[in-house]
């Protein structure tokens, strides 16, 4: 049963670190740089050449969401408050459970403005590309890296996010071989920066006949998108252009045609392919822009690299380099092995609920005790 003396204790945790939060948020200075974009942009001169507009354009649009987030937060502070002042300890199990609710909403408000917080890198705010890839294990494997495929799409579907498949490659039997995605919203690259590294699972095995328990791994990268505005200078004598004709099942859906695109950039060693679209044209204009985004956060790791040799060598998808092992079996647990953050709830996390693993790892990186 709901006590408001629980209720009002758990309200002042949440009071306090509202106010801590607060008081790092400039609201007024991003209504102020708000205010001085609008007047530029209102300026008839200011859309001569469009296409320099995008920057500002894309820091109106971070502004203007970011102040709505602050004042919605501001505004359901401000409303627990007042209906905790008026409540009393004779209050229904109904409105205690309206309370406590209120709450949990709070909590998860105030962590998420947390976690933009710490996203301080300019590529944090953009969008993301991420990989997944198969270790060792053939179909067991390549069914792990389609449950890890589901994982990230319903997350993103809970954030709003907008996703393309921008090149994917079937299993024979089950799962996939390997899938990139576009992941379109703010802050997509720097939450799923923690995503980064081989994911272990622990199960007994739908594909053995004898029941045995099978450990599969499976590898995430992910890395900035290239923005509009960032020139990335690529020379056509640096790449190799290969077309050919689209790997899957077989189907009706499948790419009839040699329209598929695999570039190969010399001076890197990057190879980038899409076999997604229906046009040779589309399928190279998307893994160029692939190419791109690899090039760029390779030269943003090389800016780095004198703060931090993070990911200078990718290490095997074998045992021991695992950043989260999720156990179906003997026992349920997920476990982040960077940080020593778990969860229960296993099939929660695969179901995309895995805030709390950004969230520690963010902490972990800025040296905050992860609680």
């Amino acid at each position: 049963m709901l006590q408001l003396s629980d209720i009002r204790k758990e309200s002042l945790e949440l009071q306090e670190k509202f106010e801590s939060l607060w008081r790092r948020l400039d609201l007024q200075g991003h209504h102020d740089r708000l205010k001085t974009i609008e007047e530029e942009l209102a300026k008839p001169e200011a859309w001569q050449n469009p296409e320099e507009l995008t920057p500002i354009l894309r820091e109106k649009s971070r502004l203007t969401e970011e102040i709505e987030s602050w004042e919605a937060l501001r505004d359901l502070h401000e409303d627990l408050q007042e209906w905790l002042e008026m409540a009393d300890e004779d209050q229904g199990q109904e409105v205690l459970q309206a309370l406590s609710e209120t709450n949990a909403n709070l909590a998860a408000q105030l962590n998420k403005v947390e976690m933009e917080l710490l996203l301080s890198k300019p590529e944090d705010k953009g969008n993301a590309i991420l990989e997944i890839h198969p270790g060792a294990g053939g179909t067991e494997a390549q069914d792990w890296a389609e449950m890890l495929l589901r994982m990230y799409l319903r997350w993103c579907e809970r954030r709003g996010f907008k996703v393309q498949e921008l090149d994917s490659l079937p299993g024979e039997e089950a799962g996939i071989k390997s899938v990139t995605l576009q992941i379109q919203g703010t802050f997509a690259y720097g939450l799923l920066q923690a995503e980064k590294g081989i994911h272990r699972l622990i199960r007994i095995s739908p594909f053995d006949t004898s029941g045995r328990r099978h450990t599969s791994f499976a590898s995430v990268d992910v890395y900035p998108e290239a923005a509009d505005d960032i020139e990335i200078d690529v020379n056509d004598e640096d790449i190799r252009v290969d077309v050919f004709r689209s790997s899957g099942p077989g189907g009706q859906n499948v790419n009839k045609t040699s329209s598929a695109i695999r570039i190969t950039h010399f001076p890197s060693g990057i190879v980038v392919q899409c076999q997604n679209e229906k046009s040779q044209r589309r399928n190279k204009e998307t893994a160029m822009k692939i190419l791109k985004s690899r090039l760029y956060d390779q030269e943003r790791k090389k800016r780095e690299a004198d703060k931090q040799a993070e990911y200078a060598s990718k290490e095997a998808i074998a045992w021991g380099s695992q950043i989260r092992t999720y156990t179906l079996q003997p026992y349920r647990l997920v476990k982040d092995h960077r940080t020593n953050t778990e969860a229960g709830d296993v099939d929660k996390v695969l179901d995309g609920d895995i805030d709390v693993f950004l969230r520690s790892y963010l902490l972990y990186l800025h040296g905050t005790q992860v609680g």
